[in-house]
């Protein structure tokens, strides 16, 4: 099988696409916290209680970064610009074993 560069870039643009646009989205409608307080609202009449570990784990999710955005900017510009560059032999290797550990652990 013949892993293709262009394939890849418009597979990662597309990836980074929808990235952005699930950012934008959470950043639209806020995080799960202000999601439950919004609901809290919308529920009239009806008590709502959050427990104090729903609680901690809105707070680390604002503490930490799902991925590292200078990197994505990085290869936002490297793919605009048509230096960034794909080792498909990495990808290759990446998909064999993924493929092995499904397979170990189906069922």
């Amino acid at each position: 099988m013949k892993v293709g560069q262009n394939t890849n870039v418009e597979m990662l643009a597309a990836k980074l696409q929808q990235n952005s646009t699930q950012q934008a989205h959470q950043t639209k409608n806020g995080t799960a916290g202000e999601a439950v307080q919004q609901s809290r609202t919308n529920a009239a009449g009806v008590p709502v209680t959050v427990s104090n570990s729903v609680r901690s784990l809105d707070q680390n999710a604002k503490a930490s970064a799902d991925m590292d955005m200078a990197k994505v900017n990085a290869m936002r510009a490297a793919i605009a610009n048509g230096t960034f560059s794909v080792n498909a032999s990495a990808v290759a290797d990446k998909m064999l074993f993924d493929a092995a550990e499904l397979l170990t652990t189906a069922y």
